[in-house]
């Protein structure tokens, strides 16, 4: 009888044990899963000659992250993320569709002169941050690629009673760029500069083809 007692001891202890372990493990390997927004100044590298931006040029980005560990601690990661993206683009650069031809010209006159784009975005990420379990502040370090699929683009003007916009269809369809994210907690300081062209290569004004790289700096929120 007391090796029968004895034994169920050890199974118990045994048990405990590993539940323990598995816990603990368990608590050590979490996963910082996101929601982001992220708020954007659009600047334009590689201006034509004669080109240059005006107003305030904006971006909105939203989407989320899927958090992948690739130590124990999970300080370091891999995130993999889907989002939509909003960026207007301000400048004397005025496109008009004239026998069904967009046209191209350079107007320092016209009031405003605006292209729009939607994106649907793909980021990949490693991830740094000195987190824990239990600790949602601290410091991040977050760099990697972005791919987004262009589903939609208009360019818009206005001058005196005189306001037109229409569908545009010379810009990239598949763009990409690196990504810098850093900063504490829910506020981080992002950029994104792009290594394609916004236009697909057509599109040319004074002779010149369009070659405008987007840069974006702004604000992004990490929410969990």
């Amino acid at each position: 009888m007391r090796y029968i007692v004895l034994l169920a001891i050890l199974l118990t202890t045994g048990i405990v044990k590993a539940q323990l372990t598995e816990d603990n493990a368990t608590k050590t390997r979490y996963f910082e899963d996101q929601f982001y927004l992220g708020l954007s100044y659009n600047f334009l590298v590689n201006h034509p000659e004669g080109s240059n931006q005006r107003n305030l040029s904006y971006g909105l980005q939203g989407g989320i992250i899927k958090d992948i560990p690739l130590n124990g601690s999970g300080t370091k990661a891999i995130g993999i993320g889907v989002g939509l993206a909003l960026n207007s683009y301000y400048s004397n650069l005025v496109a008009e569709e004239i026998q069904d031809e967009i046209v191209y010209r350079l107007d320092d006159d016209i009031t405003r002169s605006n292209l729009e784009t939607h994106l649907v975005e793909f980021p990949l990420e490693f991830r740094w941050r000195n987190s824990t379990a239990d600790d949602y502040k601290f410091w991040r370090i977050y760099t990697g690629i972005k791919a987004a699929y262009l589903i939609g683009a208009r360019s818009k003007f206005v001058d005196d009673d005189i306001k037109e916009g229409f569908y545009n269809t010379d810009l990239e369809r598949f763009q990409y760029g690196l990504t810098l994210s850093f900063g504490y907690n829910t506020f981080n300081f992002h950029a994104y500069y792009a290594l394609s062209d916004l236009f697909n290569g057509t599109a040319m004004v004074n002779g010149e083809v369009l070659k405008y790289t987007p840069l974006r700096v702004g604000l992004i929120f990490y929410i969990l």
